[in-house]
């Protein structure tokens, strides 16, 4: 059963140069408590995992404007003009990932996994020193699992047992980076007694989440 504690306690979890994962995009879907709460840390060199660096002064980009974080693996950078100076000035170091390849490869870790093929990035730079497979007629290339040791993700609703429910578009990338990490710390709007949630509408069952947060606490 995941262990009901404040932003704060959750916060001072992480460690310099961690790896950590942090859901949304363009801030939708994102656990923006979290990362006020990170950023009131002194926590540094951080490797972030995520679909976009959101906005200088929200979400993700938060971090990135504290300089909290040294290297990222994300889609997108273009609503960021920090993040895009940062990279430009060679003080960040970036890999770019497809998101749809970001998502199956943080799948994989999920799953146990040890990567997946993928053609997208065949025949150009993206392919070279990668291990290939030939299958059908096609060329794929070997894409590794991505993990980390903390995921920060957000939620509407948990109950007690952490079985979580979404709101619409900002589900995106939560379920998967619940999969993705030694330990999943969940910001919800609200926590509800055992019970109170329709199994049929829960999409991260309880056993992926190790902390809860109500934002705000």
């Amino acid at each position: 059963m995941p262990q009901i504690i404040t932003g704060k306690q959750a916060a001072m979890m992480l460690r310099d140069n961690d790896r950590i994962m942090v859901s949304g995009f363009l801030v939708s879907g994102c656990p923006e408590y979290l990362m006020e709460c990170i950023v009131a840390t002194d926590v540094k060199n951080l490797h972030l995992v995520g679909i976009s660096t959101d906005y200088d002064d929200r979400g993700v980009g938060k971090l990135i404007t504290a300089e909290k974080v040294k290297s990222l693996q994300v889609s997108h950078i273009g609503t960021n003009k920090t993040t895009q100076a940062l990279y430009k000035s060679g003080k960040l170091d970036i890999e770019f990932v497809p998101q749809g390849i970001l998502m199956e490869r943080i799948r994989a870790a999920g799953a146990g996994l040890g990567g997946i093929f993928s053609p997208v990035g065949v025949g150009t730079d993206v392919a070279e020193g990668k291990e290939t497979l030939e299958e059908n007629g096609r060329k794929f290339i070997l894409e590794r699992p991505i993990r980390a040791r903390v995921s920060f993700i957000k939620a509407k609703t948990a109950d007690k047992l952490g079985n979580l429910v979404y709101s619409k578009m900002s589900r995106n990338s939560n379920p998967v980076m619940a999969m993705g990490s030694e330990i999943t710390i969940v910001e919800v709007d609200e926590i509800v007694e055992t019970g109170e949630i329709d199994p049929e509408k829960v999409v991260t069952p309880g056993i992926f989440v190790d902390y809860i947060v109500r934002k705000g606490e």
